[in-house]
C-alpha cells in the first residue's frame, strides 16, 4: 500500500487479484455521492459487488475495466 504524505490524496493499493486498485477518498457521504455521479458522467460504470453491511465504499470501473473505489472516510 502506498499512502500519500500527510494522509491526503488518493491511496494506491496493490494486491494479488487486480494488481492495481485506486481508492479515492471523500470527506462525507454527500461528497461521495457527488463524486460517484461525476465519475459515472465521465464514463465510469458501477460494478456489481457484494458489499458488507455498512460499507463505506462504492466500487466502480473505468472505461477499460480497471476497478477503483470511492470511499467515504467519515463513515469509518
Amino acid at each position: 500500500m502506498l499512502t500519500p504524505a500527510g494522509d491526503a490524496g488518493p491511496l494506491l493499493w496493490l494486491d494479488e487479484d487486480d494488481r492495481t486498485h485506486l481508492d479515492l477518498w471523500t470527506d462525507s457521504a454527500e461528497e461521495q455521492r457527488a463524486e460517484v455521479e461525476r465519475l459515472l458522467a465521465l464514463g465510469a460504470t458501477r460494478v456489481e459487488w457484494e458489499y458488507p453491511e455498512g460499507a463505506d465504499f462504492v466500487v466502480l470501473a473505468d472505461p477499460e475495466g480497471n476497478l477503483f473505489c470511492v470511499i467515504n472516510t467519515a463513515a469509518g
